[in-house]
């Protein structure tokens, strides 16, 4: 007879399989072939390669690791592999209703073996593969905005697309919110949680402050219009070289639009926000100081999943899911603060922290040493907090992030401490 926890857990992985496979499918909607294919950037696979990673990697560890099943559709595992063909070489795909037949052919097989799997054993990997298929998704989300704003710059013409600018007021400095000094919780053995989240910890910091928002785009051009980015005083020996190298002097994909005035500013390096940090007397928050804010409940002396609480989150919380498929004012969701008083913390924008990722106390890798473990090179700096095209499936205020200090996403902004 089959525990009513286990049984509730099964449940549960249902949902969460076919919530995120819903939101997967909704992002290709009326793409066509070209679309599909397209590399926007040689950083990235073309949006059709991840469609199918997502159900080669789904029958790779659901069905042929635990089941023992022979591959689905294996004249596809050479192509959808993560770690055989270069980013360049994946634009040769098939069409999306072929790959749409993968992902069923795939699911239909997955969802059988869901009812006889051992969950008390395994719902740590089938929470692995949901997050798997949520993060692939976040980044088709972006790269196909990133595809849209590179067609709008060749035109010459910029069509901002849906935007919220409602905002409850003019925001020309953040509020800072003093943290007293104290022991935290920090991470998460949850079995959502990542092996890079793990193990859940104590850690003990000195007082702070941190900004109520992230630093806003009107924020920002101040920093331009002072010179910030002929200055070298601002900059850190590492930033000036980078920005010499590469000549930029504005952040990805900048508008100058005043809808954009209090949405926070996005498609910044680490470096970049190191610079506008230093130009304003204050600094990045390290990881632990970040998470802090998130999550910890002083009053009550709990640790908060997310900012609100404990409460999944929806679209009267945060800016998430591609739901918007924009930015929004970092002042649109207070429903959504931390106890402590932090706005945005979760969606919008993943936000940069001085830390370098690297392992946590008791930290085993999971599935695969490559996961994780690889990029604790001391090189690579964490961000938190999720974007706008996060699913609801990888957000949460223990999850990491982690990008080189040179690199300029569209979902990636910061907030300020001190």
């Amino acid at each position: 007879m089959i525990s009513k926890s286990i049984q509730s857990c099964r449940e549960a992985i249902y949902r969460d399989l076919q919530q995120c496979r819903r939101g997967t499918f909704k992002l290709f909607t009326d793409i066509d072939y070209d679309t599909f294919c397209r590399q926007a950037h040689p950083d990235f696979s073309p949006v059709g390669w991840h469609l199918g990673h997502i159900a080669y990697t789904e029958d790779l560890w659901l069905l042929q690791r635990c089941a023992g099943l022979e591959p689905v559709f294996p004249e596809y595992h050479r192509l959808f592999a993560a770690d055989i063909l270069p980013k360049k070489q994946r634009v040769f795909l098939p069409t999306l209703p072929e790959v749409g037949l993968y992902l069923d052919a795939v699911r239909k097989k997955v969802l059988d073996y869901l009812e006889v799997a051992p969950i008390d054993e395994q719902e740590r990997l089938w929470r692995f593969i949901i997050q798997h298929e949520s993060q692939h998704c976040e980044t088709v989300a972006f790269v196909l905005q990133m595809q849209k704003k590179n067609e709008e710059e060749g035109r010459g013409k910029k069509e901002e697309g849906r935007l919220i600018t409602e905002s409850r007021l003019p925001i020309t400095d953040s509020p800072a919110i003093e943290i007293p000094g104290g022991e935290f919780y920090m991470g998460s053995d949850a079995a959502e949680a990542l092996d890079n989240e793990r193990s859940r910890h104590l850690f003990y910091l000195e007082a702070y402050s941190i900004d109520r928002y992230p630093v806003t785009c009107r924020q920002y051009r101040d920093f331009m219009e002072s010179g910030g980015y002929q200055n070298p005083d601002w900059w850190s020996g590492d930033g000036w070289k980078w920005l010499q190298s590469t000549k930029v002097d504005r952040p990805l994909y900048w508008s100058d639009n005043p809808a954009f005035n209090n949405h926070p500013v996005c498609g910044v390096s680490w470096y970049e926000a190191e610079a506008y940090c230093n130009f304003t007397g204050k600094r990045l928050p390290s990881e632990a100081e970040w998470e802090k804010a998130a999550t910890w409940d002083a009053t009550n002396q709990t640790y908060r999943i997310y900012p609100w609480g404990e409460e999944p989150p929806n679209g009267s919380l945060c800016n998430h899911g591609n739901n918007i498929a924009n930015t929004s004012p970092v002042d649109a969701f207070p429903k959504g603060a931390s106890a402590i008083g932090c706005c945005d913390m979760l969606g919008n924008v993943w936000e940069w922290t001085a830390s370098t990722f690297d392992a946590y106390p008791g930290f085993e890798s999971y599935p695969y040493r490559g996961y994780s473990q690889v990029y604790f090179d001391g090189e690579h700096r964490v961000l938190k907090g999720g974007s706008w095209a996060t699913f609801p499936q990888a957000l949460r205020s223990s999850f990491r992030n982690w990008y080189y200090p040179g690199v300029r996403q569209i979902i990636s902004g910061f907030r300020c401490a001190k």
